[in-house]
């Protein structure tokens, strides 16, 4: 048995793949619902499947439902509408001429999350998780720098620009969506993890699907007809979704986020892998330093706790 203080280990490294096959299933999805229509597939059926979850967690454990509280109530606003809103500043920065400087920025959610959590909940990060978020972050950037040839000089040279800005805006929804749902399960303190981080992830989804699928309606009525003509190919998405989210909820319920969004980067190997096995391309010198900088920081947020 995973000894307690670990269990978000194996936990994060399940949630991180389920998200790669989620993010796959989504891909196939985009060019007959659009992006927009995509990512409501991602809440709206994953929705069952969390109800799912949590009747599993309740009979399971024996777990009593708990008694919604305001700050439980507000983390999760705080994480369900930050989520949305980091995936619209994300898709907005995709628009710009210079994207991938933007979208270079919005993998600043590390560090931030780090800050984040420790202004709002008091979780201290030792100096040895700081040298992995640093070499997490750095890998990342070089697996997809904004300039190839400078990487580092492109990314302090152009902080100021528009989708630099909207970048690190993205960044810090993701960041500040992380932070509300440990908050909202930390917020349940008499409640075991699981039922707490089930509950969270619930509310969370309802949140998501009425919040999007709502402006959906409104704007783009014809997007959430389609969305759901398409239950069939949709149903695996959504499963994929709420797997990956009850995976992170969880982990998160037990371990800080910084650590656990650190681990959480291996989802990039995931897809690396997938990627070089389906089309037989080699590393590039720029991506095999990535590689191994983002290997290191696994292996540091994962040993050196």
């Amino acid at each position: 048995m995973v000894p307690a203080g670990w269990l978000w280990i194996p936990i994060t490294v399940g949630a991180a793949f389920a998200q790669t096959l989620r993010n796959a299933a989504q891909r196939h999805l985009t060019p007959e619902l659009g992006t927009l229509g995509a990512t409501l597939v991602r809440f709206l059926y994953g929705l069952p499947f969390a109800a799912l979850w949590l009747a599993g967690v309740h009979t399971a454990t024996g777990s009593s439902l708990p008694e919604p509280t305001i700050a439980f109530v507000s983390w999760v606003l705080v994480g369900a509408v930050s989520q949305i809103a980091a995936t619209a500043l994300l898709l907005r920065v995709m628009a710009e001429r210079n994207f991938t400087l933007g979208v270079a920025y919005s993998k600043s959610e590390l560090i931030q999350v780090a800050v984040f959590g420790y202004a709002f909940l008091g979780d201290l990060i030792s100096a040895v998780a700081a040298l992995a978020i640093v070499c997490g972050t750095l890998g990342v950037l070089l697996l997809s720098p904004a300039d190839r040839e400078r990487p580092i000089r492109g990314l302090l040279i152009g902080w100021t620009t528009p989708p630099a800005l909207l970048g690190l805006a993205s960044g810090t929804g993701f960041a500040l969506s992380a932070v509300g749902y440990r908050g909202a399960a930390l917020a349940l303190p008499d409640t075991p993890f699981l039922m707490a981080a089930a509950c969270t992830l619930l509310v969370a989804q309802l949140v998501q699907t009425g919040l999007l699928g709502g402006w959906l309606w409104l704007r783009h009525a014809e997007v959430v007809t389609r969305v759901l003509r398409a239950w069939r190919a949709s149903l695996f998405a959504g499963f994929m979704g709420a797997t990956a989210s009850a995976g992170w909820v969880t982990a998160m319920a037990i371990e800080p986020v910084a650590h656990v969004r650190t681990l959480g980067l291996v989802e990039l190997l995931f897809s690396y892998a997938v990627s070089r096995r389906l089309f037989r391309e080699h590393l590039q010198p720029l991506e095999f330093a990535g590689v191994l900088l983002l290997t290191l920081g696994l292996v540091i947020v994962t040993l050196g706790r």
